[in-house]
């Protein structure tokens, strides 16, 4: 709140001016509501130093304060030395008005003319989307509108590797199903990808080239990867999310960057050799074992082009590089970071943002799932069955660090126990209201006055309003949209008891003003919060 740092400025002018110890001045509600509205244990903190009773210290601060106008009607001084602040109406008034005429309320600039690179989902093309990429592609792009609503101007980055043995198994699955299909002997490899969608891509491979393709013909790769990617963009497309840029592994080997990188870490003495692999020395810089690099088959481990591409997104310039990985990255990325540092390269402005995995409920029982055997729900499955907004509401209504268990029931329930359905109900409701008032010719023309604005509910509910900027600042800082979730559900809550207790379109045609005021400033509000998460604000239901 503006008035905390208001007060915490008054504060510390007071112990200046009674040459009193500088403290750390920290506010927060009372236990007590009637005491006040803010409450401060500064004289508590001082009793040490003064060697004095803490009422009397209180007292002393309290009479020196200068507090501006129209911002506390009441300061008190409660056992055993709390000093709390009844916070003025007026505050609150002026307040709303801020939030009907601010353009975007709530936007910060503190990423204002900074870049940032929010990487995401960057899952292979080897099979559709699941649940699991689910919460990983609605973090990534709630996370990047995040800082585009701090003032960064944001890249969300799709990184990705069409080679290696997950894609020649890829290969070789679809190349089985095309012989298979044309009734030719054929070998399913082991592990092999099965579902629907390898004798889908094997069809359209026969379509376009019939019984021409012979074994390891390239094309039952591109073709698999192609097709695989369009429904992976497509998939990405219903949750409304569009990435800026594709970028493929591939690329570094081309460019030379990962020979580059070899050179640099081998002129360091930090590359070795033995026994047919090459290895990365980070025993040299702390760690408990060295890491693979190459492994005997020359094939390279994640490490490497991971590292140059983090080396690649640094000499671009940005000012803020964020990373999503699931859970199982936490003992592997350090490795990459780790590999930039000893190049001399300053990794202090990469974020790595880890969450945990997802649990399909149905009925109260888990989902079983393997992603091998073609056993999963898919990302678009998931869509159609409850919809865009229910599954990027939910995937991230919890914090990252906690492990979701996505209730399928819950997500297609349609009362207020779906926290979906409850927050764009108040939505719905308020432009029923505005609607409903713009309808009354009474009140064409006239003009709101806040200050007719007193009862609890009305300034409790201006209280959660004003949050709004502080809640954007708090989520730049951590990076965790379930703040902002969880905000907006208790501000649908604020909402729904001020309609109940105070009609908004009364006989008292001033009263009905300032309430509709109260109704736009909750809709601004609520608006932009939803904007933040990418869910849509229905004006009916």
């Amino acid at each position: 709140m503006k008035i905390s740092s208001k007060l915490t400025q008054a504060l510390s002018k007071a112990l200046s001016s009674l040459k009193f110890p500088s403290k750390e001045i920290s506010l927060s509600p009372p236990n007590n509501s009637e005491f006040g509205d803010l409450s401060t244990s500064l004289a508590l903190t001082l009793t040490k130093d003064l060697n004095q009773n803490p009422i009397e210290i209180a007292t002393m601060i309290v009479d020196n304060l200068k507090i501006p106008k129209n911002l506390i009607d009441e300061v008190t001084v409660t056992k055993p030395g709390f000093i709390n602040f009844k916070i003025s109406k007026k505050y609150y008034h002026e307040i709303l008005n801020e939030i009907l005429n601010v353009k975007k309320y709530g936007s910060g600039n503190s990423g204002k003319e900074k870049r940032a690179n929010v990487e995401f989902v960057s899952a292979n093309p080897t099979g559709p989307l699941t649940i699991g990429h689910g919460r990983n592609a609605v973090l990534g792009d709630c996370i990047a509108n995040i800082l585009e609503w701090n003032g960064y101007s944001v890249t969300r980055e799709y990184y990705y590797n069409d080679a290696g043995r997950q894609m020649r198994i890829l290969s070789q699955s679809v190349e089985a199903r095309y012989f298979e299909q044309l009734g030719k002997k054929f070998l399913f490899p082991e592990d092999g990808y099965q579902g629907t969608y390898i004798k889908n891509i094997a069809q359209s491979v026969i379509d376009k080239y019939g019984n021409k393709l012979k074994k390891d013909d390239a094309r039952f790769l591109s073709e698999a990867e192609q097709s695989i990617f369009n429904d992976i963009k497509k998939s990405l497309s219903t949750l409304n999310i569009i990435f800026d840029e594709f970028v493929n592994e591939k690329t570094f080997y081309e460019t030379g960057e990962i020979d580059q990188l070899l050179a640099e870490l081998k002129n360091k003495d930090l590359i070795y050799e033995k026994d047919g692999a090459t290895w990365f020395k980070s025993t040299a810089l702390g760690k408990e074992q060295d890491r693979v690099y190459i492994k005997k088959t020359g094939e390279p481990t994640y490490r490497v082009p991971d590292t140059a591409y983090h080396k690649n997104k640094i000499d671009r310039g940005y000012d803020l590089i964020v990373d999503i990985f699931g859970a199982d990255h936490m003992d592997t990325y350090p490795d990459v970071l780790l590999a930039l540092n000893a190049l001399g390269i300053s990794t202090d402005h990469i974020k790595v943002l880890l969450y945990q995995f997802v649990t399909l409920m149905r009925a109260g029982e888990k989902v079983k799932m393997s992603t091998r055997k073609a056993n999963f729900v898919t990302l678009d499955e998931l869509v159609d069955e409850v919809g865009a907004d229910v599954v990027r509401y939910f995937f991230i209504m919890r914090g990252m660090n906690s492990h979701l268990n996505f209730d399928i029931d819950l997500a297609k329930d349609q009362s207020e126990k779906n926290p979906v359905y409850y927050l764009q109900y108040a939505h719905a409701r308020i432009c029923n209201i505005l609607k409903h008032a713009d309808s009354k010719k009474e009140l064409t023309d006239l003009d709101y006055d806040t200050n007719l604005l007193n009862h609890s509910c009305e300034i409790e509910l201006i209280k959660n309003l004003e949050k709004f900027p502080e809640i954007i600042k708090s989520v730049h800082n951590s990076l965790e949209p379930h703040i902002i979730s969880t905000y907006l559900h208790e501000t649908a809550n604020r909402f729904h008891k001020f309609y109940a207790e105070c009609h908004v379109l009364t006989e008292d045609t001033n009263l009905s003003m300032a309430r509709i005021a109260l109704v736009k400033g909750t809709k601004i509000v609520i608006n932009n919060g939803l904007e933040i998460l990418g869910i849509s604000a229905p004006e009916k239901m």
